[in-house]
């Protein structure tokens, strides 16, 4: 098969690039607008990878990716959250224009569209973990847009027949994450601890993440990609265990005196609890995670470790 994967240079399109790379043509689109084109170094020279750099609201270019390809994997995004409280127009062109785009091409050449979506679209918990039937409530522009992207994706496929598939993975991180201010939490933390920083926590850091390694999120998601029992589906991911950003910094630094708490830039829009129920995933795609919390900050930290000496 030739996929098409969007946002294919980004810290998880990469991973799902590779990934696919073992049997299948990939053609990677991306701006670089949040993305290095080292990311894809190891790629160069395959010759069933082919990079294409392109906006996903130039529909022109968009027209030419779509050359022969049989499933477009859409990763895609604008994904800072303050970036959205501060400029929401921004969100909403770049994750409902441009998945409106990409749903044309999908439909024009009647390809499959797996939609990378985000668990920051759920409301709040305060006990049990959180499965695809969960209240929705949208607490920032990225999230409210997110959402919009979802709903216009099912309802291509009511309303043409179109075979879609909408995921939401929890928190991911591993190597090829952003380390700085744009970046998960998990690397941030890593990065200040090598550079002999203190470890900054917003609020009080009772509030909790489900972090799914960033390998097992690509394996999710390339099940589902050929998956026929997920066509139609919302499907979440995570490891059904969740961990307080105050215990995660302690569990990075291992001195707590250098974990410093500092307000809160969006506290409006934070979610204080989030873990994932991920039933649904193995039942579906015989899925589960398989890298513990502790194994894949090791391999993170030794990534960023390498990459900046």
């Amino acid at each position: 098969m030739k996929i098409l994967v969007t946002g294919g240079v980004g810290f998880i399109g990469r991973w799902v690039a590779k990934q696919l790379l073992k049997d299948h043509k990939v053609v990677a689109l991306d701006n670089l607008a949040n993305s290095s084109a080292g990311n894809i170094v190891d790629f160069q020279g395959n010759c069933k990878f082919k990079f294409l750099e392109a906006d996903i609201l130039d529909r022109g270019l968009i027209k030419d990716a779509f050359k022969e390809v049989d499933l477009c994997i859409h990763l895609a995004a604008q994904v800072n959250v303050q970036e959205s409280l501060d400029y929401p127009e921004k969100s909403f062109v770049n994750n409902v224009v441009g998945t409106y785009n990409i749903l044309e091409e999908c439909r024009r050449r009647d390809a499959k569209l797996v939609l990378v979506g985000t668990c920051m679209v759920y409301d709040f918990t305060l006990s049990r973990a959180i499965d695809e039937e969960h209240p929705i409530k949208p607490v920032s522009p990225y999230a409210g847009s997110k959402l919009a992207a979802e709903n216009l994706v099912i309802s291509y496929y009511y309303g043409y027949g179109l075979p879609v598939v909408i995921l939401r993975p929890f928190n991911t991180y591993g190597p090829y994450q952003k380390s700085n201010a744009e970046g998960g939490v998990v690397s941030i933390f890593i990065r200040s601890l090598l550079e002999g920083k203190d470890i900054l926590v917003y609020g009080n850091g009772e509030q909790t993440r489900d972090f799914l390694y960033v390998e097992d999120c690509a394996d999710f998601i390339v099940r589902a990609a050929f998956s026929e029992n997920a066509v139609g589906e919302v499907i979440n991911a995570g490891t059904g265990r969740d961990i307080s950003i105050n215990d995660l910094a302690l569990m990075i630094c291992r001195d707590g005196t250098r974990i410093k708490h500092v307000p809160h830039h969006h506290p409006h829009s934070e979610i204080h609890k989030l873990v994932c129920d991920y039933s649904k995933a193995e039942k579906l795609l015989g899925w589960k995670p398989e890298t513990y919390l502790t194994e894949g900050i090791k391999r993170t930290m030794n990534w960023i470790r390498r990459v900046n000496t």
